[in-house]
């Protein structure tokens, strides 16, 4: 059984900063394909970004592309989500997922695994 989690959010003022991480176990996660989802109040949960397995391949939601980076490290079982230049519309519960596949997908149901998530708070 694949653990996700998440850590890394918290409240920050438009303009600034988080780095999110989800750490997984076992090993077998650095051939999973990963991704991002969040979730804000009332609304559905939305593909954030997504890496495969290599992460020599990344896709992101046009509403971040710019600001924010999907990466991992393999060696540390790790997959981080840095967020630049946050907005209020960014605030949402993260989400860490997973997938028994090496590669990158973009729709919530193509993930088999996912972490419980984290609070991003973003000010105005």
């Amino acid at each position: 059984q694949v653990q996700l989690v998440e850590s890394g959010g918290g409240l920050v003022q438009a303009g600034g900063s988080l780095r999110l991480s989800c750490a997984a176990s076992p090993r077998t996660y650095n051939r999973y394909g990963m991704g991002w989802f969040r979730q804000a109040p009332g609304k559905e949960r939305e593909f954030v970004a997504g890496i495969d397995w290599s992460g020599g391949s990344t896709a992101y939601a046009d509403s971040v592309k710019g600001r924010f980076t999907i990466s991992r490290d393999n060696a540390k079982n790790t997959v981080y989500l840095q967020m630049n230049s946050l907005k209020p519309e960014d605030t949402a519960v993260y989400y860490c997922a997973g997938r028994t596949n090496t590669r990158l997908r973009t729709v919530s149901f193509e993930y088999d695994y996912w972490g419980q998530g984290t609070q991003v708070t973003v000010s105005s």
